[in-house]
């Protein structure tokens, strides 16, 4: 319902008028939003549950854009926010004090493949970050298999039935400041694998967790 509407109106992550009717459609399907265990939220739409800080919020999924290097999930909150996954990783977010307005990532292995893999593996990301518009800040980064953390917010799951990694930043950009390394649980589906929760920083001051969820009817 919510992603066929989204499409229709690609311009919509550009307009976040709070006048517009649209926007308030969309606070109308993530009122339960401001419940921490999602009761309320319409079933037939799919959601993360969001967490910072002492905030939970949940974001409703717009639409997917098509991408070769995998596909884009654009979700929004009731407070427009956008973010942006690509393979369970943020690729933007926009609507918060510190924001990723682009994210270029490279051609990395599917999970499957890193599910597989003893080493760890080495790869680059470039951004464009707000505020002071910090443009092509380039990222050495380290993904490696951990054992499963005594803590997460994690709900609903257990943490000893998904696979753990850990993204240490190894080194940034000048003036760039350095990132608490994410994390990503990932379960294996038939053949493929998915991430399910992710834990990452996008500034200092702002750390997020999410987790893919469905509503119970």
């Amino acid at each position: 319902m919510l992603a066929a509407l989204l499409m229709a109106l690609p311009g919509l992550a550009g307009c976040q008028s709070t006048a517009d009717p649209v926007w308030e459609m969309l606070r109308a399907v993530v009122s339960g939003g401001k419940n921490p265990t999602g009761e309320g939220l319409d079933p037939r739409v799919d959601f993360l549950r969001v967490t910072s800080r002492q905030r939970v919020a949940f974001f409703a999924l717009g639409y997917v854009e098509p991408n070769p290097r995998g596909a884009i999930e654009v979700w929004y909150s009731a407070e427009y926010e956008t973010l942006r996954l690509q393979n369970g990783r943020v690729v933007g977010l926009s609507g918060t004090l510190a924001e990723w307005r682009e994210v270029r990532l490279p051609e990395l292995p599917t999970w499957p493949e890193l599910l597989s893999r003893e080493s760890p593996y080495q790869w680059t990301r470039l951004r464009d970050v707000m505020p002071g518009y910090q443009f092509n800040l380039r990222d050495e980064l380290q993904l490696r298999p951990i054992t499963v953390p005594a803590k997460s917010s994690l709900v609903g799951l257990e943490a000893a039935s998904l696979s753990w990694f850990e993204e240490r930043m190894t080194s940034t950009s000048a003036g760039a400041e350095p990132l608490t390394p994410a994390r990503y649980a990932v379960r294996r589906v038939n053949d493929g694998a998915v991430v399910v929760y992710g834990e990452q920083c996008i500034s200092a001051d702002l750390c997020l967790t999410w987790q893919r969820w469905n509503p119970r009817p």
